[in-house]
């Protein structure tokens, strides 16, 4: 196909910077169109495309539905058509086209995700079972503890036997949690607040983190990035037992993430008398 091999390298390229894209294949088209079945493009979470599957006529529409898919999960077939007041067929969103070219395209678009990262302070109870669950949540998990034991995390893709994460490396840029429930919670906060995050939380009580961050302020830790720690972490489900809290944190985690890829609505473009 015209684009595919370029489509496969740039694939590649936002693969290995996990970066999520979808991708979107033309499956049928009524002429005259510019794209036709079987071309390809990518797009991000941002609204890049690379490849074409058509004009500007269908670009806002497959721009809306890769953000959803990118958000979801969910593959999505569409058709960019002019025409008014047909039946929608079952599973296929309408997108009225702008266009006067009169063409029609049907377009596949599938979400592909790379794994969160989750960077875990601690070897905690709750460190152990959060490490767990995040790892059937589908997280690449790094637990980061001078105490960590390989037996008490068997689902930690990387285990790091200290607090320094200069050896580390992430599958992006991790979520990231401090578990040390007293054990190295000052040196494992020094060290979250120098990891590049959307995310960051401690678990502990209101009282112990207020006190904790006013020691890293006074200690001329930045201010603001300091108050961005989210304390106590989690949802509140009224968790007492580490499994409990452990599923409350991992919640929260889940929804930090969907916040994290959120972008601003696609604005149109292109618009005019081509061919979609």
């Amino acid at each position: 196909m015209i684009n595919d091999r370029k489509i496969a390298e740039k694939a590649r390229q936002l693969e290995a910077d996990h970066t999520p894209y979808a991708l979107a294949t033309v499956v049928r088209c009524i002429s005259p169109t510019s794209a036709k079945p079987g071309y390809k493009a990518l797009i991000t979470a941002t609204g890049e495309i690379y490849g074409w599957v058509g004009g500007g006529c269908a670009q806002p529409a497959v721009i809306k539905t890769a953000r959803q898919a990118l958000l979801d999960g969910m593959p999505q077939l569409i058709r960019v058509s002019p025409g008014e007041g047909a039946a929608p067929e079952q599973d296929v969103v309408d997108f009225k086209s702008a266009c006067y070219s009169g063409g029609s395209l049907d377009i596949f678009i599938e979400p592909v995700l790379s794994q969160p990262a989750l960077l875990l302070f601690g070897s905690s109870q709750v460190a152990q079972s959060l490490a767990t669950l995040a790892h059937f949540a589908g997280f690449v998990v790094t637990v980061a503890s001078p105490w960590a034991q390989e037996s008490d995390f068997p689902w930690a893709d990387q285990l790091i036997k200290d607090f320094d994460l200069r050896e580390a490396s992430f599958a992006g840029r991790p979520l990231v949690v401090v578990a040390t429930q007293g054990k190295g919670d000052q040196a494992a906060l020094k060290a979250a607040l120098s990891v590049d995050t959307a995310h960051r939380s401690f678990i502990a009580s209101a009282r112990k983190a207020d006190k904790l961050k006013q020691l890293l302020k006074d200690k001329g830790h930045d201010a603001e990035a300091v108050d961005q720690v989210v304390a106590p972490a989690g949802l509140d489900i009224g968790a007492t037992s580490p499994e409990e809290i452990a599923v409350s944190v991992l919640a929260a985690l889940i929804a930090a993430r969907k916040k994290a890829v959120e972008v601003p609505a696609a604005t149109n473009c292109c618009g005019g008398k081509e061919a979609l």
